[in-house]
């Protein structure tokens, strides 16, 4: 397995609608376990491939926090099938959005349908946490980033960060050169 770069704001890639994947392959199947170690690594519940420069729909997620006793999920193709009225506000996170957190509204619990690291068809429901994040990371698929659902303020506000940063880190690159 290998470590992989994980894509921060502003990159316009983490805007790009990911491409189903087709088939499972012992390649698809390499980026999953990648995927799996980096969000480890990093380290972080969820991990969506468009943020490690992959645009696919494909995701790994393992909410336990507990390193003995981990729970990784594979989801490849997800797609939520069903959403609770009932909505739920977490404080959220992302490896692509570093050090910044914002409460995001979402539903409570979601049901969704895909297929694990095997190719096999599975329907998991999720409430609290895990359905906090499947949806987080279903949003990443589609091009949407959790600082989507704060206001336009904030969100302008922590774009322009990061984009001051990534110009900062762009300015020193070429001067060391």
């Amino acid at each position: 397995m290998a470590l992989l770069d994980i894509v921060t704001i502003p990159d316009p890639i983490l805007r790009k609608i990911s491409e189903p994947v087709e088939g499972m392959n012992e390649e698809v199947k390499k980026l999953l376990d990648d995927m799996l170690e980096t969000m480890y690594e990093a380290p972080g519940i969820g991990l969506a491939a468009i943020q490690v420069g992959v645009p696919l729909r494909a995701i790994t997620i393992d909410v336990s926090r507990d390193e003995d006793g981990r729970q990784p999920l594979f989801l490849v193709n997800p797609q939520i099938v069903w959403r609770s009225d009932e909505p739920n506000i977490h404080e959220e996170g992302c490896l692509s959005i570093p050090e910044y957190f914002a409460e995001v509204e979402r539903p409570k619990r979601v049901k969704v349908a895909f297929r694990d690291h095997e190719g096999k068809e599975q329907e998991l429901e999720a409430d609290g946490l895990l359905a906090t994040c499947i949806q987080h990371e279903i949003d990443h698929l589609n091009g949407v980033l959790f600082i989507d659902h704060i206001s336009k303020l904030k969100r302008d506000m922590v774009i322009r960060r990061f984009t001051k940063a990534a110009r900062e880190k762009e300015r020193s690159r070429s001067s060391a050169l």
